[in-house]
């Protein structure tokens, strides 16, 4: 099996599934068992300072605090996950080979609100979750797109842009795709 661990899954546009139309989702993990995912452009209208506030951490870093917290999925959306690039070892994280870690321990949260990193960071609830054969069979469905995923389009690229900057990382503009899918 060819594994697409650390590809971006880029929604094609005719994408019928609105918690993904449009989305470009960092797989961060994917073998025989599934794939588990976390979408990179979907914000939501919150902010970190909020998910601070609930667990009673004192947000000493505004340029933190005041980050937009995405919708990593439809899956447990009350569940936060942190991409970043840290060195820095924290209670419960996967290390990817894109040079992407994602955390799930509340560690990384404190350490973030005391102005100690890791920057840049990006906060999602929810993940996206596929069952063994099920993203295998969306891909030959022509639902999404796939390419390896490059960091700067997590951390410096702006969210309306990244749909388009990610399928442009295969020379594809998503703007001129047609938004129904087919086979001949």
């Amino acid at each position: 099996m060819k594994t697409l661990q650390d590809h971006f899954l880029i929604a094609m546009p005719a994408m019928g599934d609105p918690n993904f139309n449009g989305t470009v989702t960092y797989l961060c993990r994917h073998n025989d068992e599934g794939a588990l995912g976390i979408v990179v452009n979907r914000p939501l209208d919150m902010q970190v300072r909020e998910i601070f506030e609930q667990l009673d951490f004192e947000a000493l870093d505004d340029q933190q605090a005041n980050q937009v917290v995405l919708g990593g999925g439809p899956v447990q959306p009350s569940m936060g996950f942190v991409l970043h690039r840290a060195e820095e070892i924290y209670e419960s994280t996967f290390d990817c080979e894109a040079g992407v870690k994602v955390t799930v321990s509340q560690d990384i949260l404190s350490s973030m609100a005391g102005g100690r990193g890791p920057w840049p960071a990006v906060v999602a609830l929810g993940y996206a979750g596929w069952e063994a054969g099920q993203l295998e069979a969306e891909l030959a469905a022509n639902a999404w797109l796939s390419a390896p995923a490059a960091p700067d389009i997590i951390f410096n690229t702006p969210f309306e842009q990244r749909w388009a900057a990610a399928a442009g990382l295969l020379g594809v503009d998503i703007s001129h795709l047609a938004s129904y899918a087919g086979h001949a």
